[in-house]
């Protein structure tokens, strides 16, 4: 959901913006990069660099544009392109000091430093006095660099985490969000249990478990190739992070109610709901980005869900939203945020962000929540929600939210959790509000509120 113009980097942009950002991307490889005879796997990072390091699109579809256009490419050499380039975006402040000391080109350096292939490979493709270089800074002591060039964060995001947190947890969260973010699955109990998906999995011989928390999730380790598992392309599970099912778990849907995702982007938690449903009553899937929203066609018709309404609105204020004020028992606001709670996936947004982006976006989430409120008929339950690791986007919002709405009273986060079957909620809360942390969770950084608003 979205108003106006988008700040940059947000984790929400509207399907205009989408397309114009991969259209470009995809230009700029072309232009900017063509496959050399003879290339090294190094020379190719260097120019991925060059184009990721420009910050004019996202990451990730700066990395699909250049894959696309190096179609010779086999999956492994694909893998180490797209690893080394993350790797240098998660740890850019560090190495890019590190980086002036050596020879050439400073994006080749950079993918020297950061290599997540075969180092045999690496060796191979540098000459003497660049293997030299290299073995001299790897001998360098981090810890004894200034803090900075350790959290690899901008200042104006590691300032207000560490207040939070203090010195020993902000470097175990920064520790944390230096890491590849895990594969969790959703179980579609439409089709089928956790156990029977946990047998299917260790047959075909994947290492995989429970997720602690929500009932519904399994974490694989490694990244294998998901498309071709039976299990998913028969619908039976989906890929969502448990942070993403725990809020889904929140809003606690039932059987035969009208329930809104009002933010819906591409349908992971529109899914959580509707299988909540058992595919009963009426769920709608709101966004302002069509081109998000197609993205749920293909996983709608995996999952067996017949339930759900996907519309594409112009605002917040559109006229759907008007002529089901006063008529939903459930709303969830996963409302367009900075995103920073996701940077062990996409690490590139602390990068395109800025405390103005932050000021804007504020004022768009209190948007968003107050209208989304007006569905709520009186006894129904909002759930407001991000995926921010900053108090400006979470706290803030829902305290401003029940000042100027006295008509919605706070539910607590862990009564709410514990009525949805989620055990040990303890650790998941702060205060009334559902908290989650990549370092002591091991999920996405989310926030979420929950209210109900008053019985007339």
């Amino acid at each position: 959901m979205s108003r106006g113009k988008a700040a940059p980097g947000t984790r929400r942009r509207d399907g205009a913006a989408d397309r114009s950002h991969a259209a470009r991307a995809s230009r700029s490889a072309r232009r900017a990069m063509p496959a050399r005879a003879g290339a090294t796997l190094l020379d190719l990072n260097a120019q991925l660099l060059h184009e990721v390091l420009r910050f004019d699109a996202p990451a990730d579809a700066v990395v699909s544009a250049f894959l696309r256009s190096h179609r010779q490419l086999g999956p492994r050499e694909r893998h180490v392109l797209a690893e080394t380039t993350y790797a240098v975006l998660r740890r850019k402040s560090l190495l890019q000091h590190l980086a002036p000391s050596g020879p050439g080109a400073l994006e080749r350096r950079l993918a020297a430093l950061a290599w997540a292939g075969d180092e045999a490979a690496l060796r191979a493709g540098l000459d003497n006095q660049e293997q030299h270089w290299l073995d001299a800074v790897r001998a360098i002591d981090v810890a004894a660099l200034p803090d900075k060039l350790r959290h690899n964060l901008p200042d104006w995001v590691a300032q207000p985490l560490r207040e939070r947190l203090g010195d020993a947890e902000f470097w175990s969260l920064a520790a944390s969000l230096d890491a590849p973010a895990p594969l969790d699955l959703r179980v579609n109990t439409l089709k089928t249990d956790r156990a029977s998906v946990l047998v299917a999995l260790r047959e075909a011989g994947v290492t995989a478990q429970p997720t602690p928390w929500s009932p519904w999730g399994i974490r694989i380790d490694g990244k294998p190739a998901l498309q071709r598992w039976p299990v998913f392309t028969s619908g039976q599970v989906e890929v969502q992070d448990e942070g993403s099912q725990l809020l889904a778990l929140l809003v606690d849907a039932k059987r035969g109610e009208m329930v809104v995702d009002f933010c819906a982007g591409a349908g992971g938690k529109t899914l959580a709901l509707g299988a909540a449903m058992r595919n009963t009553g009426r769920l709608y899937a709101f966004d302002t980005s069509g081109h998000r929203l197609a993205a749920l066609k293909p996983r709608l018709a995996r999952s067996g869900l017949s339930n759900v309404y996907a519309a594409q609105l112009a605002h917040e204020r559109d006229d759907r939203v008007k002529r089901l004020a006063g008529k939903i028992d459930r709303v969830l606001v996963d409302a367009p945020c900075t995103g920073l709670g996701t940077l062990r996936r996409n690490p590139d947004l602390k990068w395109r962000q800025s405390p103005e982006s932050v000021q804007e976006l504020q004022g768009r989430q209190q948007a968003i929540l107050d209208s989304a409120a007006r569905l709520l008929k009186p006894g129904g339950r909002l759930v407001y929600a991000t995926c921010s690791l900053l108090a400006a986007e979470n706290e803030a919002v829902a305290q401003a939210f029940s000042e100027c709405r006295r008509d919605f009273d706070p539910v607590q986060a862990d009564a709410a959790l514990q009525a949805a079957h989620v055990s040990d909620v303890a650790p998941l809360t702060e205060g009334p509000y559902l908290r989650l942390w990549p370092h002591r969770h091991a999920t996405d950084g989310f926030f979420a509120a929950v209210w109900m608003r008053r019985p007339a």
